[in-house]
């Protein structure tokens, strides 16, 4: 059976281009969810602790509906650009902000899918179980020997290919291997296709963004998918290894 785990990046408007605006935090958020709850679809919503700062509520609303909260950083900047104390105090932080609203936060993934291999030990020291920070379109991934305790579940495609139209989309989803690890991000829910953005920013953003997320989890479903958090991703991949 292909299994796929969706989530939600959740972070200021398309970093680092709007990283001072939060419409998709306050406007496409909510409307994913409502989306996603009417199709009985389970998600992992990475936080930046900011944005739990900011919009407490939200933070609340995605734990009340059921969804695994797990953390994005603090402040959304690259961990390849911070040193290691800087970098221990995002993680410390974040964690500390997120933790604080009842939910376990087992899960991780760093802004852009950038964290050097050296800071694994970071995340092992407040717990986490699960890092998703790697993706199978980056070099980095290829390249890695780290040995960690947590589980580590790459990213399998970036997320402006659901956007695309679904005669390029669906076969190139189709040919992934299980478990399918997508993303998306609240501020493509979000009409920005006039904004001053680079293309894969804009395009097909707002309400063709949540028609073609249908079609995505629609494809799936066709093909009998079963649609797990990151939490649940983890124990199946532990099973597998265990039997």
């Amino acid at each position: 059976m292909i299994q796929v785990s969706l989530g939600i990046d959740v972070e200021p408007d398309c970093p680092p281009y709007l990283s001072t605006q939060y419409r998709g935090v306050e406007e496409g958020l909510p409307r994913v969810l409502d989306h996603l709850d009417a199709a009985g679809i389970p998600v992992t919503c990475f936080c930046t602790g900011q944005v739990a700062e900011r919009f407490p509520h939200r933070v609340a609303d995605i734990i009340t509906r059921g969804h695994e909260l797990a953390s994005h950083g603090h402040s959304h900047q690259p961990f390849d650009t911070l040193d290691a104390a800087t970098a221990r105090r995002d993680i410390t932080l974040s964690t500390a902000t997120l933790r604080s609203f009842g939910a376990p936060v087992t899960s991780f993934r760093a802004p852009n899918l950038r964290f050097p291999d050296q800071y694994l030990p970071l995340l092992e020291e407040q717990g986490f179980l699960v890092d998703s920070s790697q993706a199978k379109y980056k070099r980095a991934y290829y390249t890695s020997r780290a040995v960690t305790s947590m589980t580590r579940v790459p990213a399998s495609m970036t997320s402006s290919v659901l956007r695309l139209p679904a005669w390029i989309r669906d076969p190139w989803l189709l040919a992934l291997a299980s478990p399918v690890v997508l993303f998306v991000h609240p501020w493509e829910f979000v009409d920005l296709r006039r904004a001053q953005l680079r293309l894969d920013c804009r395009f097909r953003t707002g309400d063709a963004a949540l028609h073609a997320l249908d079609d995505v989890i629609r494809l799936f479903r066709n093909r009998d998918a079963a649609f797990v958090r990151m939490t649940e991703l983890r124990q199946k991949v532990h099973r597998s290894e265990a039997a």
